[in-house]
């Protein structure tokens, strides 16, 4: 087993898990605001829509070695979007599903070779093929919750939490807003991993969910606890707290730099999943 076919079996439950969201939207639903500013509902599943297809540019990159952007351009990404954003809900419910299948359909057709091709997105770094599939996993796990339609950031697989945390701070590196991050078992509160060295801030800690939701900008970092304070920090004041949380830089990147060439076995590596400190 490779990480193609662990990946391929989380993004087809996380597809249908928000195809069954999508079948319950109507009309007036998807006119309604999402989660994200400017956005209804609408804009945010032809937004992953067209993401599949994007995708699938990469991946028709990767097996032709002939360059294929993943949009044409920034203003043809945001000019699809807009255009889909007022259909109905059956015609919406009916592309993000055909949209999904012919993604599915190009990561079976990938022929092993190919996804060691480094392709890019719109945005560095440039990556091997084999993280196009987590590319999109991602966007369809982080965006299902962004409608507000009953799925949120504590409906997160496990696994796309343990694996997601790992790459942001794999990619933070330099950006920063905090020294240490310290995820701790939901549980027991057991220490699972530290990431030290990362800025000159605080340091942070809290659950895997709780620290990714914050650096996703998804959560205002509510359940976070905070170290040596860094002098005039500005960000969100914690509840009971006389500290204010850093505000997380942009997220996410396509991908962290330095990635193998070939698919690991799996990812984040085994040894990297619940390290103790």
């Amino acid at each position: 087993m490779s990480v193609i076919d662990e990946i391929r079996r989380e993004l087809a439950e996380a597809t249908e898990r928000l195809l069954a969201t999508a079948a319950r939207l109507t009309d007036a639903d998807l006119r309604a605001p999402s989660l994200l500013p400017g956005w209804t509902r609408g804009h945010v599943l032809t937004h992953i829509a067209r993401n599949a297809d994007g995708c699938l540019n990469l991946l028709t990159w990767a097996r032709t070695g002939v360059r294929t952007p993943q949009y044409a351009s920034p203003e043809a990404r945001e000019a699809g979007i807009a255009a889909g954003a007022g259909r109905p809900a059956a015609e919406q419910l009916a592309d993000l599903r055909a949209s999904a299948e012919r993604f599915a359909a190009a990561v079976a057709d990938t022929p092993a070779e190919a996804w060691t091709t480094m392709v890019t997105g719109m945005r560095p770094p440039e990556h091997p093929a084999w993280y196009v599939p987590i590319r999109r996993l991602r966007e369809v796990e982080v965006h299902h919750a962004d409608l507000g339609a009953g799925y949120g950031w504590a409906d997160w697989p496990e696994t796309f939490v343990t694996r997601e945390l790992h790459d942001t701070l794999l990619w933070l590196g330099g950006e920063s807003p905090v020294s240490e991050v310290v995820a701790r078992d939901p549980g027991t509160g057991e220490v699972l991993r530290t990431w030290t060295g990362l800025g000159d801030g605080p340091a942070v800690e809290g659950t895997p969910r709780e620290l990714l939701a914050w650096l996703a900008g998804r959560s205002d970092g509510a359940g976070l606890r905070l170290g040596r304070p860094r002098a005039g920090a500005e960000g969100t004041a914690l509840p009971g707290v006389d500290r204010r949380l850093p505000v997380p830089p942009h997220w996410p990147k396509p991908s962290p730099a330095g990635l193998p060439a070939e698919p690991p076995s799996s990812w984040p590596p085994p040894g990297t999943r619940e390290e103790r400190s």
